[in-house]
């Protein structure tokens, strides 16, 4: 199996230069690299720079000449990785996730021996996802898949995995191959369920895994939930979240509805939390109205202006064809 990692970095060049030393420190090396930079301002292209060098043919750096969010850099990313035909597993990952030695390592050993329990059908794999204090992230604690099947729990358990209908960014292990046929990120997201949409998106009618084996941590200033009071950024949480039950198939009608509900619990719980709610009202006055009125532009429109090469764009522009827009 051979595994290219995607990196996405945005002024963060401290957590940066740390995220890459650990992916050059994998008891199971990683294959290829790619860092995408969102036009940082910090030096973060400096650092990128100095700590690829080591690494040679088997990395690429890529800065955009705009900020796309993280949407738009996952998906110039992971476009730039399977371009490469020989590539099994894309590894995705924010430069504020510092990969323990044996993520990668834990991560293929699960699919081993999920391979030799059945039909290799895995399409997706997250890491346990960590807070400096080592426990468990609430912002990226993942949720067993509702209706799984008997054989998919007997599998899971028996590579001492859960089954899971979507992931976040923060480690996820994508097939390259499910890729190809599906398509990229959805650019427009920029910010905020990009990563569920795109990951249940991948797994609908697939299979996915969450690996306790693989661990990484995802150093945030605190440890929280992202509907902890999240300012200004709530209008993406509204807008994109109407945009993914109302325009997106990655969901059947049945789970649209029930993440419907779970969702406005979600809301209720973020108001009552809030020490501004003045500005979440008009976040959610603004995302509900272009979530209804406006659909996300196809990709190829959102990033043809940002610095993308070549040959990354014209995996966009294919895969917008595939309807990932």
């Amino acid at each position: 199996m051979r595994v290219t990692a995607v990196l996405v970095a945005y002024n963060r060049r401290e957590l940066l230069r740390e995220s890459l030393e650990a992916l050059a420190a994998q008891s199971r090396p990683v294959d290829r690299l790619v860092v995408v930079d969102n036009a940082s301002t910090d030096g973060s292209d400096a650092v990128a720079a100095e700590l690829l060098e080591a690494w040679g043919a088997q990395a690429r750096f890529v800065r955009l000449t705009e900020n796309t969010g993280g949407a738009g850099g996952f998906a110039v990313g992971i476009a730039a990785a399977v371009v490469e035909d020989d590539v099994d597993w894309v590894w995705v990952m924010d430069d504020d996730t510092v990969p323990g030695p044996d993520a990668l390592a834990g991560a293929l050993a699960a699919h081993e021996r999920y391979r030799e329990t059945g039909q290799d059908d895995l399409a997706v794999m997250g890491s346990r996802v960590v807070w400096t204090d080592g426990e468990d992230h609430p912002m990226n604690t993942p949720k067993a898949k509702i209706r799984a099947d008997a054989d998919e729990r007997r599998r899971a358990a028996e590579v001492g995995a859960m089954e899971i209908r979507s992931i976040s960014f923060v480690s996820a292990f994508l097939r390259a191959a499910r890729v190809r046929e599906v398509g990229l990120p959805i650019a427009d997201y920029f910010l905020w369920n990009d990563d569920f949409e795109f990951s249940a998106r991948l797994l609908r009618g697939a299979r996915g895994l969450y690996v306790p084996g693989s661990v990484v941590t995802h150093k945030t200033a605190k440890r929280g939930s992202s509907d902890a009071d999240p300012g200004a950024r709530f209008y993406y949480e509204v807008r994109n979240k109407l945009w993914v039950f109302r325009r997106s198939r990655a969901l059947a009608p049945w789970e649209k509805l029930l993440y419907s509900a779970a969702t406005a619990r979600r809301w209720l719980r973020t108001f009552r939390a809030s020490a501004d709610r003045a500005q979440l009202r008009e976040c959610l006055r603004r995302g509900w109205r272009d979530g209804w009125t406006h659909a996300p532009r196809p990709s190829r429109v959102v990033l043809r202006d940002a610095g993308v090469p070549v040959d990354a764009m014209i995996e966009v522009e294919r895969m917008s064809k595939l309807g990932s827009r």
